[in-house]
């Protein structure tokens, strides 16, 4: 089938990662897909050397609205273009018309989860929009994982990966990610870190301006080393996650990306003026922690509220063996689900 997948890139870079996985997913199908973008200036790094079946274009103006394909996205409500969505409607055959949206382990999720939206006004009256919602159980769309994912995992090398960038871990040194907003408390984490040797691999942008806010690798506490590395290409990306004994992610994509990676993680999630967002991180903490042990379940919650800045006090870093434990746990369960590409093909192959 013939995709168009719309998105409008926000901040963060979010809105493309998912919408850059999702074509390229897809395209690794057999799907031909078309992303439409208002800035692509992030793929330069983010996916250097492009996917098959996908080719990227620029937002289509009101006056130039390109034939419409047979399946239509628009990732997180972004609202194609009117004179496009009047071509949608004028077709024989309407395209079928899929909202993407944002990922959320709320109760809520599963119930509209498929659900449909006639469209009775507007350039589109007469259509229909599905509703589609990324998720962590069987009653949503699942979450974006490419075919032979895990076994990449499995054979990867990390040791050879870390080399491989000039990166060389000490004896009994944990190895840490950071990729976090601009206001995470990268002070605190520091704090947490003393007396425990660990290398810290620090990504540019808003993370790294959180670490110089922090104080730089001055602040850093005796036995802490930090290192700063390039903007990474996807696939890299999550060769870094692979790599760490600890990821700190942020958002959406890496949020994803991390729990593939089977390792323990803290989720810095966007953060929302009504708070609404402290609801999504306990909707998750609650998914995620069920069958987890006491202790796990006692001192995981508050680290990651503090780093979310919805608890005060210090970070502790849980320091007993069953966080990674679980963390292998979850992604097993997450892998008894079908992915969320094969579940789009198949919720529209199953609609036409």
């Amino acid at each position: 089938m013939q995709w168009d997948v719309f998105c409008r890139v926000i901040d963060n870079y979010g809105d493309i990662g998912v919408c850059w996985r999702l074509a390229a997913d897809l395209g690794a199908r057999g799907q031909a897909v078309r992303l439409w973008v208002d800035d692509p200036s992030a793929l330069a790094w983010m996916a250097p050397e492009g996917a098959p079946n996908v080719r990227w274009a620029p937002w289509p103006g009101d006056d130039s609205a390109p034939e419409p394909a047979d399946v239509v996205i628009e990732a997180f409500g972004c609202d194609p273009p009117a004179s496009f969505v009047q071509r949608m409607a004028a077709r024989a055959t309407p395209p079928w018309w899929i909202n993407l949206e944002y990922l959320s382990a709320e109760g809520y999720v599963q119930r509209s989860h498929g659900l449909r939206s006639p469209q009775l006004s507007g350039p589109g009256r007469g259509l229909e929009k599905w509703f589609f919602y990324p998720g962590f159980t069987a009653a949503t769309g699942g979450l974006l994982r490419e075919a032979g994912l895990l076994q990449a995992r499995q054979r990867f090398d990390r040791v050879a990966w870390l080399r491989s960038r000039g990166i060389a871990p000490q004896p009994g040194e944990q190895v840490l990610s950071l990729f976090c907003y601009e206001d995470a408390p990268v002070a605190s984490l520091l704090k947490a870190l003393a007396g425990r040797p660990a290398l810290l691999l620090r990504t540019p942008g808003a993370a790294a301006r959180a670490w110089q806010a922090a104080g730089g690798d001055a602040a850093c506490p005796p036995g802490v080393r930090s290192l700063e590395l390039t903007w990474l290409p996807q696939t890299e990306f999550d060769h870094l996650l692979w790599a760490c004994d600890l990821n700190f992610v942020r958002g959406e994509d890496s949020f994803v990306r991390a729990q593939w990676a089977g390792a323990p993680f803290v989720w810095q999630i966007y953060p929302q003026q009504d708070r609404a967002h402290a609801a999504k991180l306990q909707a998750f903490l609650d998914l995620f922690l069920q069958g987890a042990d006491a202790a796990l379940t006692r001192s995981l919650p508050p680290l990651w509220q503090a780093w979310n800045g919805l608890a005060q006090g210090p970070l502790v870093l849980p320091d007993h063996p069953s966080w990674a434990a679980q963390a292998l746990r979850w992604r097993t369960l997450l892998l008894a689900q079908p992915d969320l590409g094969s579940q789009l093909i198949g919720f529209v192959a199953g609609k036409r």
